[in-house]
């Protein structure tokens, strides 16, 4: 089986919700995960597309106590504590806002010299806490999945990538130039991410329909990492009519 494109592949439930509701769908898809699992383990994403979940789930009074979280990435070359770095946009988003210990929340170290055994340690990681039982994706405009840029092989693992123009380009609006962008990150491979038990996709907007209908309806190929979503038995894909409109 190539890593390039794989065949017999399935179809993701889709769901339309409202914009304004679907923050909520998303937070019921999670509370009822943490509900039904003695240790649950949460696989978070960063960026517009998650954040009305994380809005959601800290107008809950759910008990997160038992949970442990995995984030998809991270950038390397900002020092530690950069604002835009994943670590603070969790700290800001999920850590602070749903009470959580700092400790429960995992991201790869990008702050180490040898990046390979960062990579390494944090998959070892995952495995430790017995795999992840909802992750939740965002997609990107060129189809990437967490920072898997076409081209990244359907059965890679955590490692070093690089950012093609257009992520960096779509992500210029969170720093003060281009040139600031950081070019290179750790990412989960989307093997890594297949390992999951149950992915959550979230879409919003017109710039994400071509790439999510691609995904969701094209080819299973390196081009489109997030068609890996069609070898999965477990997705959920929730968008508003604008992320979804090209599809039937």
């Amino acid at each position: 089986m190539s890593s390039d494109t794989l065949r017999h592949p399935t179809v993701p439930v889709v769901h339309r919700v409202d914009a304004r509701s679907i923050g909520d769908a998303a937070a019921d898809i999670v509370i009822d995960t943490i509900q039904a699992t003695p240790t649950p383990v949460i696989g978070v994403a960063t960026g517009s597309s998650p954040s009305p979940l994380y809005s959601a789930l800290s107008a809950r009074t759910s008990d997160f106590s038992a949970v442990t979280w995995f984030a998809l990435d991270e950038y390397i070359g900002l020092p530690a504590h950069h604002p835009q770095s994943y670590a603070e946009v969790l700290r800001r988003e999920i850590i602070e806002p749903l009470g959580l210990d700092p400790a429960t929340v995992h991201l790869p170290n990008p702050q180490v010299n040898d990046l390979d055994q960062s990579a390494a340690a944090y998959e070892g990681l995952i495995a430790s806490a017995g795999g992840i039982d909802l992750q939740i994706l965002g997609i990107g405009r060129n189809g990437h999945l967490a920072f898997n840029e076409p081209g990244a092989p359907l059965n890679s693992r955590t490692r070093v990538e690089q950012l093609t123009e257009d992520t960096r380009r779509a992500n210029q609006r969170f720093f003060d130039s281009l040139a600031d962008v950081p070019t290179h990150c750790l990412t989960q491979g989307l093997g890594t991410i297949l390992e999951a038990r149950h992915l959550l996709l979230i879409a919003q907007g017109s710039e994400k329909a071509e790439a999510l209908y691609n995904a969701l309806t094209g080819p299973v190929t390196a081009s489109c990492p997030a068609s890996v979503l069609q070898l999965h038995e477990r997705v959920t894909v929730l968008v508003d009519d604008s992320a979804g409109a090209l599809l039937v």
